[in-house]
């Protein structure tokens, strides 16, 4: 399954990579352009942006920094997915989704030494990203979620194990119709 993921997030690194040469080559010239508005209130734009930084800018200009640490957690990773210790199908999809989101702006950074971000939603006033950012997000919301679901899985059949061992050794009270 990891080599399976791992080739979709290439796929996804693609993709990523298309909609970024799009951004650079026909929203770069305008800058911004409009897609879903209400009224005078502007919703959903397409605006070019250089990121030297991470995630909300935080980190600007410490692309050797950046391209080092994305680096390292990329490598860890994919060894612990092709390890195959990560029994659980959907947190290696999560996984795969967040080496997709990392090597997709590793690129950008390494390539430009800078990340272009374009998906500007002003519903919400919140910071441009791009399809890579998209991937790790989804990828980190899932992996929280897969795994907080599986230790309740796990801490359900360890008491439900606990309470059978309890039983077969006399401790249990079974009922009785006297």
């Amino acid at each position: 399954m990891a080599y399976i993921s791992l080739a979709v997030a290439a796929v996804l690194v693609g993709i990523d990579q298309f909609t970024k040469w799009l951004a650079v080559n026909y929203i770069k010239p305008q800058r911004s352009i409009n897609l879903i508005s209400f009224g005078d209130k502007e919703w959903l734009n397409l605006t070019y942006q250089e990121n030297t930084g991470a995630a909300f800018s935080i980190l600007r200009d410490k692309q050797l920094f950046l391209i080092i640490l994305t680096s390292i957690v990329l490598l860890g990773v994919i060894i612990l997915m092709l390890s195959k210790r990560i029994k659980n199908n959907a947190i290696i999809w999560s996984f795969a989704l967040i080496v997709a989101g990392g090597v997709g702006n590793l690129i950008d950074r390494v390539v430009n030494n800078y990340v272009v971000d374009f998906i500007d939603v002003r519903i919400i006033n919140f910071a441009v990203f791009n399809f890579a950012d998209i991937c790790a997000v989804v990828g980190t919301a899932l992996l929280i979620v897969f795994y907080i679901a599986d230790e309740i899985k796990n801490s359900k059949a360890k008491k439900d194990k606990e309470n059978k061992t309890e039983e077969n050794n006399g401790k249990g009270t079974p009922a009785t119709d006297e």
